[in-house]
């Protein structure tokens, strides 16, 4: 007898804890895939199934058990999504162990930080090259004594009490075990994970997530969204970002479905035609390049090739309306898009579902709000994004919405078991098993994190709806309010100019000041060709400061944003090609701006935007 999607989800909720997930597959359908991903020594993709899978965790659960840790000691895993990443989480939380997931390509001295405030006693990296310059900050690692290199055959003599080892030597000190020495068990109440927040501002602090917290999460998500057998995961958001941690990893293989490893963002666009995923959680980063080249595209075909794309998304935004009970726009009804956006709206969806592999069924969105004109024409294609709304400290997922019930303007309805209400100037509060025990070694952080009575404070805006949908309305800290005022949202602002090619990244200002203003990384393509048409050098430092370069740029700002009040609207702009990345300090690893940083990097430009 085949297993039903109601068996899988049965099955799912039996865990107690989370080495449970797998294993209890593993019980159930050990020939099922479980991972793969791309092996470049053999140039081809390698399947794992969840039998093979078990019994590589149970090599990793004996060599942690060797090591003769204390119950609830902390192993920190900097390692890229893989196999050995989800080894050395489920080795660590099988033997009691707390794993602290790092970020992958995060700075060495971020990495120093969280091995110190964790007091992490095992380390679990790829490559002795990222240990030596962890080693090379100069920061003392107290706690730390084993670090275990996985993709290494050799390894220097220790130095200290720190001891180095190869992933295969390591693993042989756990082999004189047997399954009746592993007596180190995990209650659901124990640490499943120390998750560091990407802080904009100041340094992180560690989440204590439980293994309850998670599963009630990850329990949950089958009410909204339901994995079913045969789905294929492409993972790409990096595992130490909760949103792929209990999402992309644990519910995708407790529920027996396939997670498959993108073998870089480099790649990913291929990825997606090779693998052909029928699921994908992203950030709305991803969708919002895709919609660019869209526009990008379609700039190059001509007017006929955008006034044919715009009658599709019309007309399959119309029957997405009313397919979830949403208002049908009747003012756009001209022949063309009545008449002809139907005859050309199945060829232009098939474009855009191509972008994926072309058999996407549900496209999950967190992290941040989606553009609304990103969601039009996603939804308006058929390849409908599901906006979901979280935080870490909630194990992530507050609320989300349903393929059947989907109301992009909103984040959905709050999780089964998940309490929201509105407190004070409409900050959204919740509590729930889902939320977070406390913050690591910070008493008086966790006490401000809650309430009184026991809420957490969220720090968003929101609103309900007669029908419960919750809406995200901004940030309480990240409202600007100008000198005459008015409330700004400057990542809305941001979304918005960021559809526009041109604009690779915004960081937008106008705290305090009579206008809002913007700083822009300029697409290198796209500035060239505004660059030639104004008979600039693109490559001259000059051509960013010309007022002719300035006025074409804020004239298309001011055509991104044309939908916000006109008070919203940019009015002064300076422009860089150098991308703010993690390693030189302006995002963060789930790839926010971080805004204090750029404040100070761009002193001296944002003081020229307001002298006048």
């Amino acid at each position: 007898m085949s297993e039903t999607t109601a068996d899988r989800i049965a099955l799912l909720r039996k865990a107690k804890t989370l080495p449970d997930l797998i294993a209890n597959r593993a019980k159930t359908a050990p020939d099922d895939e479980a991972l793969r991903q791309y092996d470049r020594s053999k140039g081809e993709w390698v399947s794992t199934t969840f039998g093979e899978l078990q019994a590589r965790i149970l090599e990793w659960h004996k060599a942690y058990a060797a090591l003769k840790l204390e119950r609830g000691s902390r192993v920190g895993i900097l390692l890229p999504n893989g196999i050995d990443a989800v080894c050395a989480d489920q080795g660590a939380l099988a033997n009691a162990l707390v794993p602290v997931p790092m970020h992958a390509i995060d700075t060495a001295g971020a990495s120093a930080f969280i091995l110190i405030d964790s007091q992490a006693s095992v380390l679990v990296t790829n490559k002795l090259s990222r240990w030596q310059a962890i080693a090379d900050t100069g920061v003392i690692l107290p706690d730390l004594r084993h670090v275990v290199l996985t993709e290494e055959t050799s390894v220097p003599a220790p130095e200290g009490e720190i001891e180095l080892h190869t992933l295969s030597d390591w693993l042989k000190l756990g082999e004189p075990l047997t399954e009746a020495d592993l007596t180190e068990k995990p209650e659901p109440d124990d640490l499943g994970a120390i998750v560091y927040t990407s802080g904009t501002t100041g340094k992180p602090k560690g989440v204590m997530l439980t293994h309850r917290n998670f599963l009630t999460n990850v329990c949950d998500t089958p009410d909204c969204l339901t994995p079913i057998g045969g789905d294929i995961f492409l993972s790409f958001l990096p595992l130490s970002h909760t949103f792929e941690r209990t999402l992309g990893y644990y519910l995708a293989l407790g529920m027996g479905c396939t997670v498959v490893y993108n073998r870089s963002i480099m790649l990913l666009a291929e990825d997606f035609k090779t693998v052909r995923p029928t699921v994908i959680i992203s950030v709305p980063r991803i969708y919002e390049r895709v919609y660019a080249k869209l526009n990008d595209a379609l700039e190059k075909k001509g007017g006929a090739a955008k006034k044919i794309f715009s009658w599709a998304v019309d007309a399959g935004w119309r029957r997405f309306c009313k397919r979830n009970k949403l208002p049908v726009d009747k003012s756009n009804r001209s022949f063309g898009n009545m008449i002809a956006g139907p005859l050309f709206e199945k060829k232009v969806s098939q474009t855009l579902m191509d972008q994926f592999g072309g058999r996407l069924r549900a496209a999950i969105s967190g992290g941040a709000a989606i553009n609304p004109k990103v969601a039009k024409v996603f939804c308006g294609l058929g390849m409908p994004v599901i906006q979901g709304y979280g935080m870490t400290e909630t194990s992530p997922v507050i609320a989300g919405n349903r393929l059947d019930d989907n109301q992009p303007q909103t984040v959905g309805l709050p999780f089964t078991h998940v309490e929201v209400r509105l407190g004070e100037d409409n900050e959204i509060q919740v509590r729930g098993p889902s939320v977070m025990k406390g913050y690591w070694k910070r008493p008086k952080a966790t006490a401000e994190a809650f309430t009184e009575d026991g809420w957490l404070h969220t720090g968003d805006v929101g609103s309900l709806s007669e029908d419960g949908h919750l809406s995200i309305r901004g940030r309480i800290k990240e409202i600007i309010v100008t000198s005459t005022g008015e409330k700004v949202p400057p990542s809305d602002i941001e979304s918005a100019l960021e559809t526009d090619p041109l604009f690779a990244q915004t960081f937008v200002l106008g705290e305090n000041k009579p206008y809002i203003s913007f700083i822009t990384v300029l697409n290198p393509t796209e500035w060239k060709k505004l660059a030639a048409s104004l008979s600039l050098d693109p490559e001259s430092p000059e051509s960013l400061s010309a007022p002719a370069a300035r006025q074409a740029v804020i004239k298309r700002a001011k055509e991104a944003t044309k939908d916000f009040p006109r008070y919203a609207l940019p009015r002064a702009v300076t422009l860089v090609t150098e991308p703010w990345t993690i390693e030189n300090g302006l995002l963060t690893p789930t790839l926010k701006l971080k805004r204090g940083p750029l404040r100070n990097k761009f002193a001296d430009e944002i003081q020229q935007m307001y002298k006048a």
